[in-house]
């Protein structure tokens, strides 16, 4: 299923934040976009009412299995394509704003053969 970017990059935040924190509330998720926290309450209010987050009673964020594979597709889009632009020569600061803009519009089989080409030459980590 096709979601809006915002969306996407809200379910990255998430990911991320949990990753780094292991739990996850809405204030924190705010700090982390520099968006509002009402912003962020409703953001997070679709995100649910769609199935990609459940909040539990102690104002948690878990991302659902829709919600954590389309986070971990950008995120691993974000990753690889900010370490590939790098490698180019891009600044780090540059590369990583770039990745963030391409890979919500790359499709999967043009980054799946950028990710294969990338990795044959040595420009990013294997797996």
């Amino acid at each position: 299923m096709k979601i809006q970017e915002s969306a996407e990059n809200y379910l990255e935040a998430i990911l991320v934040l949990r990753q780094r924190n292991g739990q996850v509330r809405s204030i924190d998720v705010a700090h982390y976009t520099g968006f509002s926290k009402p912003s962020i309450s409703r953001a997070v209010g679709l995100l649910r009412d769609n199935g990609y987050v459940s909040i539990d009673q102690n104002g948690l964020l878990n991302l659902t299995e829709a919600g954590l594979k389309i986070a971990e597709t950008i995120y691993e889009r974000h990753t690889v394509l900010t370490e590939l632009l790098t490698k180019l020569g891009v600044s780090p600061e540059t590369a990583a704003e770039d990745a963030c803009r391409i890979e919500h519009v790359i499709s999967a089989e043009t980054f799946a053969k950028l990710k294969e080409h990338a990795r044959k030459y040595g420009a990013i980590a294997g797996e």
